[in-house]
């Protein structure tokens, strides 16, 4: 009789890099109602994982509104119930009301008042959808948190790194720059090697009710994208009157307000008697002027940033770069000093306004990858 240990049978890595099968991994599939996340939950059910869609109410939908364009909207729960029936998976609608309404509402309101541009969806993934969706992933006994974000990141387990996707006309990496180590080890993103048009075509081929849904545009708390309209019923001394005036101190004229107003504008400012063409390059709230210049005044050769997230060793933050200053802006070849807070590009870059992120990005093996990111607090010419 031979007393040969018997040979233990090798378990793959599935999909998602896990070693067990697909039907003894829980996932947590953050469910929007649009078609990228409804494909993503559909495609993970296909391979037979155990799927639970999550969709967040962030707002109250009777006050606000449905508009064409939005996300997050009162349909959106619907189609995403729609879905997850389809599919057969469990789904739950998390209440984020009062969260969403003090973490990104109230704060982009708070930012147009400092005379800054802001970004809500990345406030909005910063807390409600990572931080709070997260712990609630974890607290379902998920193994991962997914999401139809168009962004790639590496197969570790541990100290993930995020990259640019394949469809850079699709990449939101901009938006998720301030996503922590410990949740990005934690999500995954199915989406990062498909074109947007293979998405689609994926779900007309599952029969999902979503395949043709228009993607959302505005932001989502924002009605027909009249944002003047919720941060004076928030912050109603936006609208205090104040000076234009340029560069040397000169008063050009009146204006209503400093929400009327962000940097690089042209359109707007009424100031008649001028050679040439004046756009805001910088607004002062603490005077409430807003302060006009040429094309070329708006050239922008130094950032400087707060509150750097780092998907990095802090000291990798260091040396040439690429950085992105808007979510639809080219990469910008830079040199990054002081960890991350200091940026010298190196030809100008037009129209950079405080409250915008400055995403840093740098080419390895595996592609263009996200080193993390901050805000940015103040320019120079």
């Amino acid at each position: 009789m031979s007393l040969a240990t018997p040979m233990t049978k090798k378990i793959e890595t599935n999909s998602l890099g896990f070693s067990k099968s697909p039907e003894a991994t829980k996932v947590v599939v953050a469910m929007s109602g649009g078609v990228d996340s409804s494909t993503v939950a559909a495609l993970l059910k296909s391979q037979n994982y155990n799927v639970i869609g999550i969709t967040l109410q962030l707002y109250d939908y009777g006050k606000i509104g449905k508009t064409a364009g939005t996300c997050c909207a009162g349909k959106d729960i619907y189609d995403a119930k729609r879905v997850s029936e389809q599919l057969d998976i469990e789904h739950h609608v998390f209440n984020y009301e009062s969260l969403f309404k003090e973490e990104v509402i109230e704060k982009f309101a708070d930012s147009y008042l400092k005379g800054e541009t802001p970004i809500p969806c990345v406030s909005c993934n910063q807390t409600v959808k990572f931080r709070d969706l997260f712990k609630s992933a974890k607290e379902l006994g998920a193994d991962a948190l997914v999401t139809g974000h168009y962004v790639k990141r590496s197969e570790e387990l541990s100290n993930a790194k995020m990259y640019q996707p394949v469809d850079i006309n699709r990449d939101q990496s901009y938006f998720l720059f301030s996503t922590t180590q410990e949740q990005l080890d934690y999500l995954r993103f199915p989406l990062a090697d498909l074109p947007k048009q293979e998405t689609r075509e994926i779900a007309k081929k599952m029969n999902l009710a979503v395949a043709d849904k228009p993607d959302s545009q505005d932001i989502c708390f924002v009605p027909n994208g009249n944002y003047k309209s919720v941060i004076e019923k928030l912050r109603p001394e936006s609208y205090d009157p104040g000076n234009i005036v340029d560069l040397k101190g000169n008063v050009l004229g009146k204006h209503d307000g400093i929400i009327n107003f962000t940097i690089g504008q042209r359109r707007g400012i009424r100031i008649g008697g001028q050679e040439d063409a004046l756009f805001v390059v910088k607004i002062n709230p603490n005077t409430k002027e807003v302060i006009v210049g040429s094309r070329e005044d708006l050239n922008i050769k130094v950032i400087h940033v707060r509150d750097i997230n780092f998907l990095c060793k802090e000291d990798s933050l260091q040396g040439d770069f690429f950085v992105k200053v808007r979510s639809t802006g080219r990469l910008l070849p830079c040199r990054v000093e002081a960890e991350g807070t200091k940026v010298i590009l190196h030809e100008g870059e037009a129209g950079i306004s405080p409250g915008q992120a400055c995403v840093f990005y740098k080419q390895d093996e595996k592609g263009m990858r996200v080193y993390g990111g901050g805000w940015i607090t103040t320019t120079e010419r």
